[in-house]
């Protein structure tokens, strides 16, 4: 069985979905248990519970779900094309702004730090003011600092441009995540955050956009021009189609409306819950109106009070220790740091070198290696959500984070197998076939890993998404831009096959054994963290009910 079909009238003509699923005493845990009067999906109840609301973004529509997926997917695309397109530049750079390539190639790499430490301050912005206002004037920034980005006649002044648009932009690499678990239920997640990831990876394509901008005889800035023209439109689709999704849901009974549960505290200090019958019917919910489309116009009025900028932004550096966290960190930042910098890097001034001699203009076409192994992977973007479901049938409709794990074991061995392929190709001078099938490989297997290890994570730990997202994407711009920098005097040093094959190759099959380490053990070591004084922090600090 697919989604729901709309459920509850009161919110335009649709009926409100109800459930009655619940977390167990395990974060990672769900009993999705269907009882009488429960919406379903795949058979089971669904999750998290959503408000008898119209205004509850689980609520509403399908229509307007999927335009702001597509917007904030679109967003993802169009800034890590405009972060990585410029990368077939490196050799025009350095002999426009007399620089040595290394230089020139830093143009990239510290673009892509600010791409990630802009969350820094955008996330914990996002949830103290809103996501709408945020998003918005994001986009204002990154279209300012592509419009600079045309302009500017130094290397320090391109610099800073692109550091601008990059810093601007970096909160689409959290703002779609944030927005799937806002809008989208459990069993919906994996699937959706497979179309941003397919987004977000297809942005891989832009350096071959921006080689063939110069076979008209254009400057390089033509790419930036023609980035910002982009970015504009989407700015006004964003505005009138991305509606705050900014919302507190109170948590969810569970159980039947013959009992409830109180907050009582114990002599340590703890909390624990304790099941009280109610006496009395509880009286019927008012159900409030739809928000009008004026209305979802409205950018202003959000602002949490209990949200601690400063604090969110402290706290979220504690992430790092949660090891469902660190894995997405060490798997975007990795396969980031090779399919963003160390490919868009190398093969542009290989292949413009003897014995290939190709064109500047044709440099950018390992982008099609790329979107190849995108592409091929795209058909299993479901499948992660159906491996949980049917193993959630099988274990009487109790959900465990690991059941989505499984579909990754068959490509966990292509990406390092991919990576030896081009190490030595590039130093060997094989057929340029060689290049594009490692690169074919490795992005084909980043596909699963990309996704599915986001979902798990956020699937399987008790925590405050926005300071989760903050961990993640400081983590893995700061692992990428590492192994960006000085890459090329590291491979002239050492040799291509030594650096990617070996060094880099080892580093990203030990990351990818480690789905064997969490299938095994991720249960003992979530029921490990629950207990910890890290937990307690985190759970302390959750502030959107029952959508982790």
């Amino acid at each position: 069985m697919g989604a729901p079909e709309p459920a509850t009238a009161h919110s335009g003509g649709r009926r409100l979905v109800h459930s009655h699923a619940k977390e167990c005493d395990i974060p990672g845990t769900v009993d999705l248990s269907v009882r009488e009067g429960d919406d379903t999906a795949y058979g089971q109840a669904l999750y998290p519970v959503p408000a008898e609301d119209p205004n509850d973004p689980l609520q509403w529509s399908p229509l307007r779900k999927t335009l702001i997926l597509v917007v904030c997917s679109l967003y993802s695309f169009l800034s890590n094309s405009a972060l990585l397109g410029p990368s077939v530049y490196i050799g025009i750079f350095a002999a426009e702004f007399n620089t040595s390539f290394t230089d020139a190639s830093n143009l990239i790499s510290y673009a892509n730090l600010a791409f990630g430490f802009g969350s820094l301050l955008l996330v914990p912005s996002y949830h103290k003011f809103g996501r709408r206002p945020v998003m918005l004037g994001s986009l204002i920034l990154y279209c300012g600092g592509l419009l600079a980005c045309s302009q500017v006649k130094t290397y320090s002044g391109l610099m800073a441009a692109r550091v601008v648009h990059c810093f601007g932009a970096s909160v689409c690499e959290a703002l779609p995540v944030q927005l799937v678990n806002d809008i989208f239920f459990l069993h919906e997640r994996g699937k959706r955050l497979g179309y941003y990831t397919v987004c977000l990876c297809f942005g891989a394509t832009g350096p071959l956009f921006a080689g063939y901008m110069l076979n008209g005889g254009h400057s390089w800035r033509l790419f930036f021009w023609v980035e910002f023209a982009f970015g504009a439109a989407l700015f006004i689709l964003a505005f009138f189609v991305v509606e705050e999704t900014l919302y507190h849901r109170k948590s969810s009974v569970g159980s039947s409306s013959s009992s409830s549960s109180e907050r009582q505290s114990s002599e340590n200090g703890e909390e624990k819950a304790v099941a009280v019958e109610s006496t009395t019917p509880e009286p019927a919910a008012v159900i409030p109106p739809r928000k009008t489309f004026v209305q979802s116009l409205k950018f202003w009025g959000v602002y949490e009070k209990d949200s601690d900028f400063f604090l969110m932004i402290a706290r979220s550096f504690t992430y790092f220790l949660v090891p469902h966290v660190l894995w997405v960190i060490t798997t975007y930042g990795i396969y980031i740091g090779l399919g963003a910098l160390t490919f868009n890097f190398i093969f542009p001034l290989k292949i413009t070198a003897p014995p290939y001699n190709w064109s500047q203009l044709d440099s950018g076409l390992i982008a099609v290696a790329s979107f190849l192994g995108y592409l091929l992977a795209i058909p299993f973007t479901p499948s992660s959500d159906r491996l949980a479901a049917r193993l959630t049938r099988k274990n009487k409709g109790i959900r465990e984070a690991e059941m989505r794990l499984g579909v990754m074991l068959p490509v966990m061995l292509l990406a390092p197998v991919g990576l030896i392929v081009f190490g030595f190709a590039a130093e060997r001078d094989l057929h340029w076939v060689a290049y594009f099938a490692g690169v074919v490989l490795c992005n084909f297997c980043s596909y699963f890993y990309f996704t599915f290890t986001l979902a798990y994570a956020i699937d399987s730990y008790t925590s405050n998404i926005s300071e989760m997202l903050i961990a993640m994407n400081l983590g893995k711009q700061a692992i990428s831009f590492g192994m960006g920098l000085d890459l090329l005097d590291w491979v002239t040093k050492h040799g291509y096959a030594v650096m990617i094959a070996g060094v880099f190759g080892a580093i990203l099959l030990a990351n990818n054994l480690a789905l064997v380490v969490f299938m095994m053990y991720g249960k003992r070591i979530r029921v490990f963290m629950s207990t910890t004084w890290l937990a307690r922090v985190h759970r302390e600090s959750v502030r959107e009910v029952a959508t982790h």
